[in-house]
């Protein structure tokens, strides 16, 4: 089998967790797509970009399996994800080309699809699930050997902000159970992973329900500002408690997560969380604050700065709502990072509009952001109840006006890094010379500085270079938007460098 990866990291581990299953059964894999008995494309349906690159694709797919036929060695074609999920009847009736369609919930269900694929026929699976997790699949980590992993904890999402078409191709949210993902965490833990990512649409609104005694626990507060489509869910056990038993795992492991929503940092108190564990911070930012090892960095989605088009959007707060969160992040968690995602050219976006957005990423400053512009989704709520009126010409012309001023304040925020000391999680060699390390600092900018032999902190007198994995701390002494440049001090570790802060 060959596996080909588009779009988000939730795809990256879908592929991860296909080919689990596939190994299961006897499978091997292959790098080489002219290998290959099956082709697999983990597909992405967020924007349409991403779906005409699967459609191209599946172009020069065509000539590959045409020869393999006139060969006498069949290929059997599979379309996988979101894409599946959204446009099935079309990718199976196109010119006939595609064996398997199987949606994101359909995973285990993959040898059956290509066993029936072996008689010549199509097979599809799109079913949506309400219960599943794969919590008992522990994926295989495409890159073996890599110091950063990425962990699902959750499917799904209930938000249906009127633009996304994540609900549609992924269905509702529902959370795998604390316990296998703490048995994920220790597995990469033991396998040398320094860094993992926790997973999902909507990771803040995390709630375990597996445990009986905590399915009666009262539903969390939202952000001071914010409302939802549904109404709140009460019961189980929420992502503050599986932040603080993550970080316990293991103290030289960085802990990030993605994609929160703003509308989940709540001030309030968690009861649950202090009956579970007296020393456990009660709420998320408190958490991030206090734990070394918890990456001060957080993804707040903003989409826009106009309150009118948020309020277009579904996205249930304001922009004065969404600044006075920022504000109390900023308040909680000193130096913290920030990334946004943001679109351009929404269904009724006036240049006012757009203008608020630009004001507010100078307001806020990002680190790292991601912009698109807009492209209608079928099934969503804007297809059905919204006009896509913002001419293409336009939408590129905001785009580009928000990624110069993105870019320029990235650099003002990311200059006053100079002079100062950061502790980098080396990755491996810079792409452009063999003769530098790059890695990534606790604010998830990436940091270059040259393979050199450096001091190690833990006293040893030999002289010692950074290898894959390791944390040197690296003097800052040039900045551009989305790169530092410096100098490595020494090699250290995360809870030496925590202590002699």
């Amino acid at each position: 089998v060959y596996l080909e990866t588009y779009g988000c990291q939730m795809n990256v581990n879908d592929t991860e967790i296909a080919w689990a299953v596939l190994q299961r059964n006897g499978y091997t894999r292959t790098k080489e797509p002219a290998e290959a008995d099956v082709i697999l494309l983990v597909t992405c349906s967020v924007r349409e970009k991403a779906e005409q690159a699967i459609w191209n694709r599946l172009r020069h797919l065509k000539a590959l399996k045409a020869r393999r036929q006139q060969a006498g060695l069949p290929l059997r074609i599979g379309i996988l994800g979101c894409m599946a999920e959204r446009l099935k009847e079309e990718i199976l009736h196109r010119e006939k080309l595609v064996d398997i369609v199987a949606g994101p919930d359909a995973y285990r269900d993959l040898p059956r699809l290509l066993a029936v694929a072996e008689s010549g026929q199509q097979a599809a699976n799109v079913l949506l699930s309400l219960d599943e997790t794969y919590a008992d699949i522990l994926p295989v980590q495409t890159s073996a050997g890599g110091t950063t992993a990425f962990v699902s904890i959750m499917r799904g999402c209930d938000n249906m902000c009127s633009y996304c078409i994540v609900p549609f191709t992924r269905g509702r949210e529902r959370s795998r159970p604390i316990a296998s993902i703490l048995q994920e965490v220790q597995m990469l833990s033991d396998q040398g992973v320094k860094e993992v990512t926790l997973l999902g649409q909507n990771v803040n609104s995390f709630r375990d329900m597996s445990e009986v005694q905590f399915q009666s626990a009262a539903a969390p507060a939202l952000s001071r500002g914010f409302s939802t489509v549904y109404k709140a869910k009460a019961g189980g056990l929420r992502f503050a408690h599986l932040l603080d038993q993550v970080s316990r795992i293991d103290p030289e492991m960085r802990i990030r997560f993605t994609s929160p929503h703003p509308k989940d940092f709540p001030d309030e108190a968690i009861e649950l969380s202090v009956m579970l564990s007296p020393d456990c911070p009660s709420q998320v930012l408190q958490l991030i604050q206090e734990r070394h090892n918890i990456c001060k960095q957080l993804h707040l989605p903003a989409q826009s700065g106009s309150t009118r088009v948020l309020e277009a959007m579904r996205r249930g707060y304001t922009r004065e709502a969404y600044l006075e969160l920022v504000h109390h992040v900023r308040d909680s968690i000193p130096g913290v990072s920030l990334s946004s995602d943001f679109i351009a050219g929404f269904c009724g976006e006036t240049e006012e509009d757009h203008q608020q957005t630009v004001s507010l990423l100078r307001e806020v400053c990002y680190n790292v952001g991601f912009l698109f512009a807009y492209s209608m989704r079928q099934k969503t709520r804007a297809y059905h109840r919204l006009r896509d009126d913002v001419p293409a010409d336009v939408k590129k012309r905001r785009l580009e006006e928000l990624i110069a001023v993105f870019r320029e304040e990235a650099a003002r925020a990311n200059e006053a890094m100079v002079g100062r000391s950061q502790l980098v999680l080396v990755e491996g060699p810079s792409k452009r010379s063999a003769s530098e390390l790059c890695g990534r600092n606790d604010g998830n900018i990436k940091v270059i500085f040259p393979d050199a032999e450096m001091e190690d902190a833990a006293g040893c007198e030999a002289l010692v270079r950074a290898r894959p994995g390791d944390y040197v701390l690296v003097k800052v002494t040039s900045a551009s938007s989305q790169t530092l440049r410096g100098v490595p001090l020494c090699r250290t570790t995360l809870s030496r460098s925590a202590a002699s802060r």
